[in-house]
């Protein structure tokens, strides 16, 4: 099939609705097929190819790009690389810095200059510099003035002017280009046409990329800068399928900017970068971290390996047709969650979230210590007794159920059961040590066989599927009674491909008209590491509900700590912008503008600020990186001077200038004033 542009959006009246459709500059057999953005939707969108496969990880095929003596494109290594966070006019800080990164395996350090940025006035200034650098990154945004209607072509003939000799330079010293836009910072030009959305960003990296083609310099790589990960998926595939229709092979640098510290930063990272790694896309990464640039290097190698193996063994399924799943906007598919039935002996309706559900597997062990059982569950305990709060798991895995006679652990049960927390046993199990109203595990040899219809009538059925079994095999879930399905795949398979066989499953489900929740269930292997952990279920199981597949996830790992599978589980939604659970933080890695410790304030206002859900907060070192990078934030912690914080609502600067020490109280007062606080709770 042909593909339409995805860039030329026009807008036209037909009968009596107005309607979108993205045409194709050159008019001709480019016109791809038009469907609805989604359903009774008036945009009109190609079904555009956006990677070299939809059913196995084949990476997609670029340019070499070179960077001093470092090759980016798909016959190298997918590059890792990092960003200095020293003062550059220190230059034996920044030196020392280099070689630790260096001593850790980048392949690429940036170093920022701080005189040469910002606007088109100081490009004749960048311009005398070319020589001297490997790699200049143009930000879109950064360049632009401001735009009316009837300036469009003027100004872009202005920016072609003013761009062309530092190009040209580039071209005479064999450098590299890195051009990226940032979403949260498009020109009003832009955002008039397409809004702050991926399509906008797209469009304002290409302004620069025909100026290049147009000087005949191909030395570029993109890249699409955003902190929400799926919004950064989104724009990087948009970007591809355009390139594909106009037949460029540039490279891409993969990053979730601001991604934040810790596990945070590794999740979104995980989520952004690995969804792109396996659909074969990106050739150079960055984690980006609120750490010491070297600490980003380690779980950049790891994302890079994972993504790496997937191409190399092309892991995935038999070809099938993808109709449903949406590529380019988040449309989530919501599994219809379980309702009350005639006769229920208790209330099923919350063993699924219908923001997101987070499942947990219990051992026998813990059900002997009941209340610390209940406490690792996150219940609220009143009198020793569980009942649900905001960040509860949803429904627990219990392999083995206790004997008949052990009436403490069956009461555990009970009591959990009680307040509409589901408890999920082995087909197998149940026949011999029933446990009332648990939910019942079967896999489609038991369904095939037909052992499952020995359970006592009314009984919930929850159904393990890989999800590359033959469609004969599938249709035995048609007709069933299920409360939702687990999709399940060794973790040790090499050929399969978790992302690529869940995505097959979902085409089944809706070419069926079946609307099961699905659960996805990963179960680690002993002495996995925490990051690998991390960095895999945010790829594998991120990949899917980026694009809306998937209503929760059951992680296992049997020798990791229960509160740390847990909270993993819960970033893992909450990074994928499902069920909110905790303050969302939106925080810069610290680079040569930095106006303060970010390490040590970030610590401080997430000490004070943690408990928040549903509430966003960027902290961003200064204001080159603030108001657009904080885009998807609330509330914004800005350096604006030595010394001195700007604070934020949305976009707004509204207190400008505190005192540093008075600035974390001010942020306080601020969320007061907008009613968006509520007092931390008391210690147990």
């Amino acid at each position: 099939m042909d593909f339409g542009r995805v860039s030329d959006l026009k807008r036209f009246k037909s009968g009596r609705t107005r309607i979108s459709v993205i045409r194709n500059s050159n008019p001709g057999s480019d016109i791809a097929e038009l469907k609805p953005a989604s359903e009774g939707s008036p945009l009109l969108v190609p079904r555009q190819k956006y990677c070299e496969s939809v059913h196995k990880t084949v990476r997609r095929k670029t340019r070499t790009v070179m960077v001093g003596n470092v090759a980016i494109g798909s016959e190298h290594p997918i590059r890792i690389q990092t960003m200095t966070t020293s003062d550059t006019k220190d230059v034996c800080a920044t030196v020392e810095e280099v070689m630790r990164i260096a001593d850790k395996g980048a392949d690429i350090v940036r170093i920022f200059i701080l005189p040469l940025l910002l606007h088109c006035g100081l490009l004749n200034a960048l311009t005398k510099f070319v020589s001297t650098l490997e790699i200049l990154l143009i930000d879109a945004h950064s360049l632009r003035l401001e735009y009316t209607e009837e300036d469009y072509e003027k100004e872009l003939e202005h920016i072609e002017q003013v761009f062309t000799p530092l190009v040209e330079k580039c071209k005479k010293y064999g450098r590299a280009m890195r051009i990226g836009t940032n979403h949260g910072s498009l020109s009003d030009r832009i955002m008039s046409y397409y809004g702050d959305s991926p399509r906008g960003m797209v469009e304002s990296a290409f302004e620069f990329a025909r100026i290049c083609r147009k000087l005949d310099f191909h030395n570029f790589v993109f890249s699409m800068k955003a902190s929400n990960p799926v919004i950064m998926v989104q724009a990087y595939r948009l970007l591809v399928a355009e390139m594909y229709v106009q037949g460029w092979d540039y490279p891409l640098h993969l990053g979730v900017t601001e991604a934040g510290e810790g596990e945070d930063g590794r999740m979104k990272s995980a989520i952004g970068i690995g969804t792109l790694l396996q659909d074969g896309l990106g050739d150079t990464i960055r984690v980006s971290l609120t750490e010491a640039p070297e600490e980003e290097i380690d779980p950049c190698k790891r994302l890079a390996n994972l993504g790496m193996r997937a191409a190399d063994l092309q892991q995935g399924v038999a070809p099938f047709e993808e109709k449903h799943r949406h590529y380019f906007d988040f449309q989530r598919r919501s599994g219809q969650l379980p309702v009350q039935k005639e006769g229920d002996e208790v209330d099923y309706r919350g063993v699924l979230h219908r923001d997101g559900s987070v499942l947990m597997s219990v051992s026998l062990d813990q059900l002997k210590t009941p209340e610390l059982l209940y406490k690792s569950l996150a219940a609220k305990l009143v009198v020793g007794m569980p009942f649900k709060d905001l960040a509860t798991v949803d429904s627990i895995l219990l392999r083995q159920l206790p004997p008949v006679d052990d009436d403490d652990s069956r009461l555990a049960l009970k009591r959990l059961i009680d307040v509409s927390m589901g408890v999920i046993t082995p087909l197998s199990e149940q026949l011999t040590k029933l446990l009332p109203n648990a939910m019942v595990l079967v896999n489609t040899k038991e369904l095939s066989s037909g052992a499952h219809k020995l359970l006592p009538e009314g009984t919930r059925l929850v159904v393990s599927l890989h999800g590359d079994e033959p469609y004969e095999v599938l249709d035995l879930i048609k007709g069933l009674d299920v409360t939702m399905l687990l999709h399940d795949l060794p973790y040790s398979e090499d050929e399969i491909s978790r992302v690529h066989a869940a995505r097959r499953l979902f085409e089944y489900l809706g070419d069926n008209g079946l609307n099961y929740p699905v659960i996805h269930h990963i179960q680690f292997p002993s002495g996995i590491h925490r990051d690998d952990l991390v960095i895999s279920a945010g790829t594998n199981v991120g990949a899917l509900l980026v694009d809306g597949l998937g209503d929760g996830l059951l992680l296992e790992a049997p020798d990791k700590d229960f509160d740390f599978i847990r909270n993993t589980s819960f970033n893992l939604l909450q990074g994928c912008r499902m069920r909110n659970t905790k303050t969302e933080y939106v925080s810069c890695p610290s680079c040569g503008r930095t106006l303060f410790d970010l390490q040590e304030i970030s610590a401080q206002i997430r000490e004070k600020t943690s408990h928040l859900p549903g509430v966003s907060i960027a902290i961003m070192g200064c204001i080159v990186n603030g108001p657009g990078e904080m885009a998807d934030a609330d509330f914004g912690y800005v350096g604006g001077a030595p010394g001195k914080i700007d604070l934020y609502v949305g976009k707004t600067m509204v207190k400008r200038a505190i005192e540093m020490e008075h600035a974390t109280d001010a942020l306080i007062q601020l969320i007061k004033d907008h009613g968006r606080w509520v007092d931390p709770p008391a210690e147990e």
